[in-house]
């Protein structure tokens, strides 16, 4: 059930259905109901000459099971921060994280009026855990952090996740610096858990997909090398295999065919 709350309704009012959203068209790569019309027409513009973006949809989720699932099952994270959430849709970072440990605290942080819906109505607790919701920019990771320690315990370890946003900051140096602000609060034994795209796999398309998206998306977005990818974990030590294609960390018998989504795990040494 939606939250009917004026607070909620406020938000629903600021939606902007003439122009699509990021948020919105992953949600319909990976066969969501929380999406417009423009967010189909341009998820199909793209995947007339990118098919491969599904499978780059898909396999990012997947990704994000599975280190979540590491994270939690064999490092014994148990507090996460999840920056750039999207909608929900199954398998979110609480339902991975509580199904193995129900103790688990995550945080989400967004700041599309949609997704602060639905997180409001879906993105529950375990009775033994918590789970919060930020409604904040990642441009603004101090505000971020303050918010964030109402339920995280930044003395203990804490993963911090960001799937597919980094690419929203297209400036190198701020991309860079969000980072640094984010990890420096971190204790050692924190985790950095980053997917991003990349144009190694499909130069061309992946080109071409970029330039329709900043030409009529809400928000322009930048594709990095895997070099400047991995910088963002400098500090930090890359769990194996590395930086990867998605599709290819800790596969898990699934399939590793190669997409245009980089992605690591990487844990923050003792100081």
């Amino acid at each position: 059930m939606v939250d009917s709350s004026p607070a909620t309704e406020n938000h629903v009012d600021k939606l902007d259905t003439t122009v699509p959203h990021s948020a919105r068209l992953w949600n319909y790569l990976l066969g969501g109901k929380d999406n417009f019309t423009v967010d189909r027409e341009a998820a199909e513009q793209v995947l007339a000459f990118l098919p491969e973006l599904v499978q780059s949809a898909r396999f990012n989720r997947q990704f994000l099971g599975r280190a979540v699932r590491h994270l939690t099952g064999e490092v014994g994270i148990r507090q996460f921060l999840d920056v750039g959430t999207g909608l929900p849709t199954a398998g979110n970072t609480h339902e991975v994280a509580q199904s193995v440990a129900p103790e688990s605290r995550i945080v989400y942080v967004d700041n599309d009026p949609l997704v602060l819906v639905h997180a409001r109505a879906l993105l529950t607790s375990s009775p033994e855990g918590a789970t919060d919701y930020i409604d904040a920019d990642i441009q603004d990771p101090e505000k971020i952090l303050a918010a964030a320690r109402h339920t995280l315990d930044f003395d203990r370890p804490v993963a911090v996740m960001l799937l597919g946003i980094l690419n929203f900051v297209v400036d190198d140096d701020e991309a860079y610096q969000i980072v640094r602000t984010l990890t420096a609060a971190l204790p050692p034994g924190s985790h950095l858990v980053i997917s991003h795209p990349t144009r190694e796999v499909n130069p061309e398309a992946v080109d071409r997909a970029v330039q329709m998206w900043n030409e009529g998306g809400s928000a322009p977005m930048a594709v990095r090398s895997p070099a400047q990818i991995a910088r963002y974990f400098d500090g930090f030590t890359l769990l194996e295999p590395g930086l990867v294609t998605c599709s290819r960390w800790r596969p898990d018998g699934n399939d590793t065919t190669p997409c245009s989504e980089y992605a690591a795990v990487a844990v923050k040494a003792g100081q």
